[in-house]
């Protein structure tokens, strides 16, 4: 054994890297024929309320990082919100429990006006750092003070940074959670598989591609500053919606208030809805409720 790990992966006996391979996969494919009232197309908005945490869980201090995600509480989301309220949208908030802790009264306003609020980890952690009885710990302590906040016991996760551990799944399964919504093997809803086994837990699959941070983001200290304008954003946005539509599938996107929640952005957000809006047979709806009646109406 011990000399089998010192192969390079193009040395690995066949039994290897299978295993690896089927950890986690993707199982049936859970398109309905139609979804809720006949709609030929779902929405599912999300917004990472990430706030402090990214620069927390890097064990920083810097004022200035700290001070970014605290515009996410002061503006992002109220911004966000006033946006979802003007077209009666309803949407899922993935936020650690840290970010709870720090601004519980964002979390108790945004279940209040009807918005999903879901699991994203303790402090923004790597799980592919933990060990499972610590990544487990987090993610049961999580849910708590999720469920203590806002009165609503979490239906869904999505791991931070979409870093998704051997461990992941099992403890997900355990916690009896629907869905999940941090891995990428598909467009539609699909039922995740372990070690050959179906869960039971749904797929809603995210992609960088419909994820504003790849395109805003940047580090100070960093060589790479990637930026995109933000008609661009919007027209790759558009792009992946309208395909969606074509196929009469569901439409994800995933945005983060401390970065599309600048008065030069969040005209995507509302531009975006818009359009949508303007094309017969849409369903908006939270990453459970589309989670749900994809397993419930399934064609496979």
């Amino acid at each position: 054994m011990k000399e089998e790990r010192s192969l390079a992966p193009w040395q690995w006996p066949e039994e290897r890297w299978r295993k690896i391979v089927n950890r986690v996969r993707a199982g049936r494919p859970l398109r309905p024929a139609a979804w809720k009232d006949g709609a030929r197309c779902a929405v599912a908005l999300s917004f990472d309320s990430d706030h402090e945490t990214n620069e927390l869980r890097e064990g920083g201090e810097s004022i200035g990082r700290l001070s970014q995600g605290q515009y996410g509480n002061r503006q992002g989301v109220p911004r966000i919100l006033e946006v979802l309220k003007k077209f009666d949208v309803k949407a899922s908030f993935f936020v650690p429990a840290v970010t709870a802790l720090l601004y519980p009264e964002e979390q108790r306003r945004v279940a209040a006006e009807g918005h999903e609020i879901a699991i994203h980890g303790w402090i923004h952690e790597r799980n592919s750092d933990l060990p499972f009885e610590a990544e487990r710990e987090l993610q049961l302590r999580s849910a708590d003070v999720l469920e203590k906040i806002t009165r609503q016991r979490p239906l869904g996760i999505r791991t931070p940074s979409w870093d998704f551990s051997p461990n992941t799944l099992a403890i997900t399964r355990e916690m009896g959670l629907v869905y999940d919504s941090s891995l990428m093997a598909d467009v539609d809803c699909y039922e995740l598989v372990m070690e050959g086994k179906e869960t039971g837990v749904v797929e809603l699959p995210v992609e960088w591609i419909r994820d504003d941070a790849v395109y805003f983001n940047m580090n100070r200290f960093a060589a790479l500053r990637p930026y995109t304008p933000p008609e661009g954003v919007f027209d790759i946005f558009r792009r992946e919606f309208d395909a969606a539509y074509q196929e009469g599938g569901v439409f994800q996107l995933t945005l983060h208030p401390h970065i599309s929640g600048y008065r030069s952005r969040i005209w995507i957000l509302d531009e975006l809805i818009r359009h949508i809006r303007g094309r017969k047979g849409v369903w908006f709806a939270t990453h459970a409720d589309v989670a749900r009646y994809a397993k419930a109406h399934s064609a496979s």
